[in-house]
């Protein structure tokens, strides 16, 4: 809680700025703006948003490594823009199908963070998080916002938060 002192006086108010936590599905935000829009979300321009809304106390980007020069200035942008960039590796099967989500080291930091915020922020589309949004909504009275292509977000989720922002133009490159 931030104290605003008038001028000579003993008068204050208290003025109580939001504890703000953002968790980004990187892969998810990256395909679902591609397949959408053909282009790429703004992170930078996202950041500046949600920075005027309140202290931003925690912010994780989550994403596969495969180690191509770049994806590593990609995270370096991010870095810069002040994510903690979280990363796992691309794991190709035998079989030809491919592993590499974050959506239990999603949950599991959410639900960490979640106590101690007023409001979380999810940049994704996968409806896996709805049941994670209404938990925590209902065990800490913290506020949920969404960030998604509306046209490629699971409706659970939408329904799930307090605030389901759709991805326009305005958060594209």
């Amino acid at each position: 809680m931030n104290m605003v002192y008038s001028d000579n006086t003993l008068d204050y108010r208290a003025v109580t700025v939001k504890k703000i936590a953002i968790f980004v599905d990187v892969q998810n935000i990256y395909y679902t703006c591609r397949e959408a829009y053909g282009r790429q979300f703004n992170y930078r321009h996202f950041w500046q948003e949600i920075r005027g809304q309140g202290d931003i106390v925690t912010a994780y980007a989550y994403a596969i490594h495969r180690g191509d020069d770049g994806q590593m200035k990609f995270q370096d942008a991010l870095k810069h823009i002040g994510f903690e960039v979280k990363l796992k590796p691309f794991i190709q099967r035998s079989d030809g199908s491919a592993k590499g989500d974050w959506d239990v080291g999603i949950t599991i930091d959410i639900m960490e963070a979640a106590a101690s915020v007023d409001r979380v922020i999810l940049l994704s589309g996968d409806g896996d998080f709805d049941r994670l949004l209404s938990h925590i909504h209902h065990k800490y009275s913290v506020e949920t916002h969404v960030f998604g292509v509306m046209s490629l977000t699971a409706q659970s989720l939408m329904n799930s938060c307090q605030q389901f922002n759709a991805i326009d133009a305005q958060l594209l490159l």
